[in-house]
């Protein structure tokens, strides 16, 4: 199967990238929906894989400030090399618009892998929306990257 993975624009794409983070966070993960989007999407930059027949598969952003996330895949796909593509595209893009240090805030389960890829924890651990959260940063000259934009 191949994905094509876009970077994509909040106000042209809004309706595609609400409905896949609405089903993977707000029905299946139980997310308030007050809490899954805020005043960062507009201006955040976004990156949608699609899969062959242009339905959207999975989703993540780039906050104006570095800050990875609302990193949202469908359940049946789900795998290790999706979200090496997800991710790989919005480190790709943090290069690209000169973001000196990549952050994230990952699930406690999630912190262990980050710190092996080379982030380190930034604060204390805090609570969001119920569970226990981390946050991370590291250089984005950690990850020297190909801009890869047609995967099979």
């Amino acid at each position: 199967m191949a994905f094509t993975i876009q970077n994509v624009d909040w106000e042209k794409d809004k309706n595609r990238l609400k409905a896949l983070r609405e089903h993977v966070f707000v029905l299946e993960w139980r997310v308030p929906e007050a809490s899954e989007f805020d005043e960062h999407d507009s201006s955040a930059c976004h990156v949608l894989i699609v899969d062959d027949k242009n339905v959207p598969i999975a989703t993540g952003r780039l906050t104006k400030k570095g800050e990875l996330g609302r990193i949202a895949v469908k359940r049946s796909h789900r795998t290790l090399m999706i979200y090496r593509l997800l991710f790989e595209a919005l480190i790709n893009m943090a290069r690209k618009n000169n973001c000196p240090i990549i952050k994230v805030v990952c699930n406690l389960e999630s912190v262990s892998y980050h710190r092996s890829i080379g982030f380190i924890p930034d604060g204390q651990v805090f609570m969001d929306a119920g569970v226990p959260r981390q946050r991370l940063k590291c250089p984005a000259e950690r990850f020297p990257l190909p801009d890869v934009t047609q995967l099979h």
